[in-house]
This record gives structure tokens, sequence and C-alpha cells, in this order.
């Protein structure tokens, strides 16, 4: 396989599709779009021409199956126009009353003649770029499949002395039909659609064929909105490889940083861990308004928590959340799973960081897993994600919360291993009064404490790490036993006593 020169690459009109097929379809050759009705081949196919129209092309449309006021209806729900591209609308002869034989109709004589009209067109206006809408006309005129066959290999051989470069598409009505044409094509583009058991309908796309030539493999995430198809081809991160120094980052909590080892460090991912409520997300915000108070750029994608209550809550805490935001280095982002591919997703955390982004926060696992088909699937998607941002040099969080809150609590899922920092944080119960602690588990990077400290919230003093918690034994089971000496138990954090 190989590269072809820019001259001979025709650009698809998507910027997604372009990149899919490392530049765009090899001119003068015929290519399938094959996907089921509502899957967006024709909004695929008006791109494709409008795209020719642009570089100064001639272009034609040659539609079996809807009328050329159903395509001028469809282009302008895009707010675009069909100016400058022709427009042929074929009837075969058995949907034409008017011109029915009155008393046989041979399917052969009537694909002939369908044929004809399209070849005659096409030699009248010699087109740069070619759509068929669609071959599933044709095949149903043919009857069989030998007499399909023929006629395809035909117009690809028509095609092929005009130096055109064509797009059929197919509906897929007979899919065991549609397969021949594999074989005769250039190239396939297969359009998927996906219900989902909540939420919006998912669409995908992957190319099943491309003749001599390069292409991304593998299903790529896609979305119809107004203005086309956009397409989020899968994340490939040794893509995206760096060199940077790898600085730890500071949370502005001196305590805490020395727990992590001197700060979390640049091109690395930490998992912040613990049962709902107990700070996980505001430890994560400490993170992001500090590294905004320096002027560096950070995301947090948020899955379950909305801004208003998450801003009310840092400014409980004397974070300046809103004066952050203001200054352009936090960037805050509700994400919903239920409308939010993971292919989009991907692509909204690449944007952010090629606008500067030095952190990212993904707020939470539990709800990104709701965005993905199955426990694999997140899995690999995650290895991919992460390890472009490593590269990039980014200081990922990731937030998830374990099942329970007392006592025993599991993780939904164990991503552990893709951390290269575990925090885990955790309630306990002492003299009545219910506590939180924090520990490191995991550290890559080098060294870390690994003692356990209390944990506290504030409005005086925002986020605070006390001391080693000494006292106890089993904190981190929720159930501790007390181990000091009589009377020496330390007070709670927010009391202002031993921190």
């Amino acid at each position: 396989m190989s590269d072809q020169p820019s001259s001979d690459i025709a650009s698809t009109g998507i910027t997604g599709l372009d990149e899919i097929l490392l530049g765009g379809w090899i001119r003068e050759n015929m290519y399938l779009v094959e996907g089921t009705p509502g899957s967006g081949k024709t909004t695929l196919a008006m791109q494709f021409l409008m795209e020719g129209r642009r570089h100064g092309e001639k272009c034609l449309y040659i539609t079996l199956s809807e009328t050329e006021r159903e395509l001028h209806e469809a282009a302008r729900s895009h707010n675009w126009s069909l100016d400058g591209i022709t427009i042929l609308e074929v009837q075969p002869l058995e949907a034409d009353p008017d011109r029915q034989q009155a008393i046989m109709h041979p399917s052969e004589i009537e694909l002939d003649q369908t044929v004809g009209v399209i070849l005659r067109k096409i030699d009248e206006l010699q087109p740069d770029r070619l759509v068929i809408d669609a071959l599933t006309e044709l095949r149903l005129l043919a009857q069989d499949s030998l007499s399909y066959r023929r006629q395809v290999l035909t117009l690809k051989t028509f095609f092929a002395r005009s130096r055109i470069t064509v797009l059929a598409l197919d509906d897929l009505t007979e899919s065991a039909q549609g397969l021949q044409l594999h074989s005769i094509v250039h190239g396939v583009v297969s359009l998927q659609q996906r219900p989902m058991e909540y939420g919006v309908v998912r669409r995908r796309l992957s190319v099943l064929k491309l003749r001599a030539v390069n292409y991304r493999s593998g299903y790529h995430d896609y979305v119809i909105r107004t203005g086309g198809l956009q397409i989020f081809p899968n994340l490939i991160a040794s893509e995206h490889e760096t060199d940077f120094p790898p600085n730890p980052i500071s949370s502005g909590v001196r305590e805490l940083d020395a727990l992590v080892g001197g700060g979390l460090r640049q091109g690395t991912c930490a998992l912040f861990i613990g049962p709902s409520g107990v700070g996980k997300s505001t430890l994560a915000l400490q993170y992001a308004v500090a590294a905004a108070e320096r002027n560096e750029h950070a995301a947090i994608f948020a899955f379950d928590e909305n801004y208003r209550t998450a801003s009310e809550r840092a400014e409980g805490l004397g974070m300046d959340i809103a004066g952050a935001r203001k200054s352009g280095h936090l960037h805050w982002e509700q994400v919903s799973p239920t409308t939010l591919s993971p292919g989009e997703f991907v692509e909204r955390v690449s944007a952010q960081v090629t606008a500067g982004a030095r952190m990212v926060v993904i707020d939470s696992l539990n709800s990104y897993m709701g965005s993905m088909p199955g426990e694999q699937a997140l899995t690999l998607h995650m290895h991919e994600l992460l390890a472009y941002l490593g590269n990039k040099g980014i200081v990922t969080i990731l937030i998830m919360a374990q099942h329970g809150l007392i006592g025993e609590t599991q993780a939904p899922i164990d991503l552990s291993f893709l951390a290269d920092t575990i925090v885990l944080v955790r309630y306990f119960e002492a003299e009545g009064e219910v506590r939180k602690a924090i520990s490191v588990l995991k550290s890559r990077s080098g060294r870390h404490e690994s003692t356990i400290r209390e944990y506290d919230m504030s409005k005086d003093k925002g986020v605070t790490v006390g001391q080693p918690i000494r006292s106890f034994q089993g904190v981190l089971t929720g159930t501790p036993v007390y181990v000091g000496e009589a009377g020496s138990l330390p007070h709670r954090l927010g009391n202002g006593s031993a921190r």
C-alpha cells in the first residue's frame, strides 16, 4: 500500500473522514457508501459534491430514489445551497405510469434504458465528481444478481474511461445482494446506527475496504448536525508524542503536595477514589483552581455536577472558581453521557489540549461508563485517551465513586492499573463524629508518603490535610480502632486543633 500525492486525492468535504482516509478519495475511482436509511449517506454525498464545487469541479448528482425537490429540502435543512451542482432525477420505467409498456415489462429493457439515461447525461456533462443515489433501485430493476453485477461493471468501466470520481450509495435493503459490490468498487465505507437503551441513537463509521492505499481502520463515531456530518476519528496516542519536563504540579496545599511526593507530575494520571460525598471533586477542583491561579489552563469535564452547584461549594471553601473561569484559565464543560459519544468526548478533550490546557479533570468515571457499550470498551478507550494526554504532558485527574459509604466499599470497575497515582479518600468514625482520611496507595512517578492523614474542608481554611493519623488502626476500613493513649484523641481538623 502507498500514500498518494495530494493532486491525486479528492477531499471528501468532511475533515474527520479525510483524516480517516489519510487525505480523501483517490481520484477516478468508484467508491461504495452503504448504510441503512437515516444513517447519513445523502448528507455525506452532498458534502462530497459541494467540496468539488468549491474547487471549481463539475459535479453531478443522479438520484433514483429521491426527487430533486427532496434533495433541495435536505440541503436547506443544513443551510446549504446546491446551486452549481447538476441534479438528474431518473425514474425507472416501472415507476413512471406514462412510460410503462402496455403488454409486458422485461426487467432487462427497463434496466438497460435506465442505465442508458445515466450514461448519456454523464457523457453530456463530463463531470469530475458523481454521486449515484441509490444502487438499490438498479438492483431491484435487475431482479437477478448476474444482470445487476454486469450493469454495475459496465458503469464502472465507463466511469474509469471518463476519469470520474464516483460515490455510489446503497441503503442495504438487500444486504446479501449488496455484498457483491465490495469486490467491484475501489473502496467501501459503512455507516451504522446503534440504538441505545436510553438516550440518542449512536452512529459510527468504518472503512471496510480501500484498495492499494492506507487508511485508519476500526470504528469511528460520528453525528449528523445542521451543517453536515461531523466524524471523530479514533485517537492514536502514539501520533502525539512530545518532549516535556516531568515537573511537579502543586495543589496549592503544602501538606497535600507532600503526601503525593511533591505534587502530581506532568504527563501522569491520578485516580481520586472514594465513596460519594467524601470530597473527591473538591480535591480535584483545588488542583484546577490552583493551576488557574498560576495562569495555567485547566479543563474540567463534569458528567455529574452542574457548574452552579460546584461554584457555590467552591466559593464556600474560598476558591475563586468564577474568577478562574472569567480569566479564561479554567474551562468547565457539562457533559451528558446519554447524548455524547466516546469519540466526540475525546474530540472535546483534544480541543482543550490544543487550546493550551495543562490539566484535565474527568468527573466522574461512573457516569462516563454510561456512554460506553461495555467494560472492555471503557478500558481500551481510557487507555488510549490517557496515553494521548500523557504524551502531551497533561496532568489528568480521574474521579471514581465507590459503592458504599462506611465499611466495605467497592469500585464499579477496576481502572487502577491505568493510573500513575491513586489517592484514596475515606470516611471513618471517631468519638461519634464522621471524619475523612486521605492516603496515597500508589505512585509511579516517584516516592510518596505511606501515611494516612486526616482530610477536611472548611470555609476559613478551604481544603486542609492534617498530620499523619497515628492513634487509629483500620482507618481505611471505615471502622477504625483507637490505639492511642487515653485522653490523647486528636480533635477534628475543622475545630482548629492538631492537623
